[in-house]
């Protein structure tokens, strides 16, 4: 097994940041021709999806909905503030898996891999286990 560790800079409390080309290049660079890789975010106040990535408004409209089903003004008990995140972390998953065929990532035509920050901005880690 192959481990790699991405770095991720964050900006805004909430936000989905495209990864798939930091993935891709980490197949390309370690000549991963076959195969399958998880991509695992290891925070909670943070998540990993799979979704389309031609138009951004289809991430801008998952975190839209994010919001309304998780609101920030809620009465809740966790005393750092952040459980709204934590919440979001919850419902968009810790990992992702993708296979690997020909040294390409077997994504579809309009999917994309994006680290998803419901906490920031923060420095974060997302790592590859090939």
């Amino acid at each position: 097994m192959i481990k790699v560790l991405i770095e991720i800079e964050s900006s805004k409390r909430s936000e989905f940041i495209d990864i798939t080309s930091k993935v891709r290049s980490v197949i390309k660079d370690k000549d991963i021709r076959e195969g399958v890789v998880n991509i695992s975010v290891p925070h909670t106040t943070a998540g990993v999806i799979i979704n389309e990535g031609a138009d951004p408004d289809v991430v801008n409209d998952i975190g839209m909905w994010l919001e309304k089903i998780v609101p920030e003004d809620l009465q809740y008990r966790h005393l750092e503030g952040n459980s709204p995140a934590h919440i979001k972390s919850m419902l968009t998953g810790a990992s992702v898996s993708v296979g690997i065929e020909n040294g390409i990532l077997s994504l579809g035509t309009w999917q994309s891999i994006f680290f998803c920050e419901f906490d920031g901005p923060r420095s974060r880690k997302v790592w590859l286990m090939i």
